[in-house]
């Protein structure tokens, strides 16, 4: 059984565009794709610098794009498919929900709105590693933050008002590191409240499929299948955890035979290989397609 998995923010690397830009139609599609985000795809994907596509509005467009002229490069035929956040929308996409074009789309939107949410108030978000798990989370939710995401065991991603995330780096649980991640604001908590109601609108006029394979669902990692409920999901998103340790526990219970992330790759990589022993594993890194 193969697996696809699809990257999320903070995977994005300069010129991640460029090794896929021989994938046959790929600029014709490229150019369509930057017509339904507004940005030009092309020259973010291969000239810009790293601070441009940290940009919220920018890489979650270029990161879906990214993936998918990926996967057509690949041959591989999936059975499961599974994003990281934004890379739930990309997953979509590759199971037949919505065109790719839409998915790229709805990403270019889904990262101005989220974008505009994290400007109205100063947030963050810190990844902590190790320590008691219970401990870290009584500390964390005491000092006003929320869980964003849960990725493997013995590393979940907090985020809320960046004078929370200051003291908790100051006096971490014991055993515990504190990571600052690069973002502009909270993720997946309610600090992107006021994304939602623009978000909803634009998932509501979206036409929807049955997904042609079934796709692992951030929030719990259920296998679902109904596209309508699969679009209706990425809007809770926006507040809800991502909780991919879920997620790897259903890929883990469906006995796969091959996980491959799709590119920019790498980091989705190293959990699945962590959480799925004895599984074959691997980056979709150009020049060897697996």
């Amino acid at each position: 059984m193969n697996v696809l998995l699809v990257p999320g923010q903070g995977a994005q690397v300069p010129g991640m565009l460029r090794p896929w830009l021989d994938v046959p139609g790929a600029r014709e599609e490229l150019a369509a794709w930057s017509a339904a985000a507004a940005l030009d795809l092309l020259q973010l994907g291969t000239a810009a610098s790293a601070e441009e596509i940290r940009d919220t509005a920018v890489v979650q467009p270029l990161l879906t794009a990214t993936a998918l002229l990926c996967a057509r490069a690949l041959d591989v035929t999936p059975d499961l498919v599974c994003g990281h956040s934004i890379g739930e929308l990309g997953a979509l996409a590759l199971a037949g929900v919505i065109p790719a074009a839409a998915a790229v789309g709805l990403a270019a939107a889904r990262g101005r709105l989220m974008a505009a949410a994290a400007a109205q108030t100063r947030t963050g978000m810190a990844a902590v590693l190790g320590g008691d798990e219970r401990a870290v989370r009584t500390v964390a939710l005491g000092l006003g933050l929320e869980v964003a995401t849960v990725n493997v065991a013995g590393q979940t991603v907090y985020g809320g008002p960046v004078e929370a995330l200051d003291a908790l780096a100051a006096a971490p649980p014991m055993g515990a590191r504190v990571r600052r991640l690069e973002t502009a604001g909270a993720f997946h908590t309610s600090a992107m409240a006021s994304a939602v109601p623009g978000f909803a609108a634009l998932v509501a006029d979206l036409q929807a499929q049955p997904a042609r394979v079934p796709v692992v669902a951030n929030a719990d990692g259920a296998l679902l299948t109904d596209g309508r409920q699969l679009l209706d999901r990425l809007v809770a998103q926006l507040t809800g955890p991502v909780r991919f340790d879920l997620c790897l526990a259903t890929v883990a219970a469906r006995f796969p035979t091959r996980v491959v992330e799709l590119a920019p790759a790498g980091t989705l990589t190293g959990l699945a290989k962590r959480a799925l022993p004895g599984v074959s594993v691997a980056a979709a890194v150009p020049p060897v397609l697996v």
